[in-house]
């Protein structure tokens, strides 16, 4: 393992580019939970059935009261190592992305001023009406939230059914295309299109590496796997 972090910091250092890729591994070891309760219900409603347009269209009040109870739980969670560690990074490139699955806003709260949110932030709200977007961090939020157009509030999140920000997605293409390094950081290589950045950015010409305490289906696709926490292994590349 040693050998190969002093390989991976040597490619960092002659590095000009570095992109950053992460995943609900990361959050996890923040303590943000996968949000579902016994036998995977949220009193007695599937989480999965919960996060779709349908479902807001059809009860907007019961999928606010999920979101506000997701909202206030992570209010109350701070980053960690390897989101501190990933800001400093950030600092130290001129060509720098951060792109991430999380909606939980921890990487903002860490310092991350160049991170493209694939899957939207919970703290920030849309209209369904004008599509008007602003941030707010109110806990518990007032239910139903309402734009100034009259409109009604949504969380501003990629729910199931739904295309990712076409804007958001051409950066995080055109950012792993050009990458130099790329570090795929507690996720899942499961998620489409998110997990084929990495493929992009390996058959692009950029020194891929996986750092994960399981095996993924990337594993034995990438230049370089480091088992292990990512907020034990990320602080070590400083």
């Amino acid at each position: 393992m040693r050998i190969q972090i002093e390989k991976l910091k040597s490619r960092l250092k002659k590095a000009r580019s570095l992109v950053v890729l992460t995943g609900a591994g990361v959050s996890s070891e923040s303590g943000v939970p996968t949000f579902r309760g016994a036998d995977g219900l949220w009193r007695n409603h599937d989480p999965m059935a919960l996060a779709t347009p349908e479902a807001f269209e059809e009860d907007p009040v019961l999928v606010w009261e999920w979101y506000d109870w997701r909202r206030s739980i992570i209010s109350k969670i701070q980053p960690n190592p390897a989101h501190y560690a990933i800001a400093e990074l950030e600092k130290r490139y001129a060509e720098f992305t951060l792109i991430t699955q999380n909606v939980d806003g921890l990487h903002l709260l860490a310092g991350s001023q160049k991170a493209i949110e694939l899957h939207g932030s919970i703290w920030t709200l849309k209209c369904v009406e004008c599509g008007n977007s602003s941030e707010n961090r109110e806990v518990p939020i007032k239910i139903l939230p309402r734009c100034s157009c009259g409109g009604l509030l949504r969380p501003s999140v990629v729910w199931f059914g739904e295309a990712l920000p076409e804007g958001a997605l051409y950066r995080a293409f055109e950012a792993s295309s050009n990458a130099e390094v790329m570090l795929v950081v507690g996720t899942s290589g499961v998620v489409q299109p998110a997990a084929s950045l990495a493929l992009r950015a390996k058959g692009a010409g950029a020194f891929v590496v996986e750092i994960n305490p399981e095996e993924t289906q990337l594993s034995g696709s990438l230049d370089m796997r480091l088992s292990g926490k990512a907020g034990e292994l990320m602080p070590t590349l400083l």
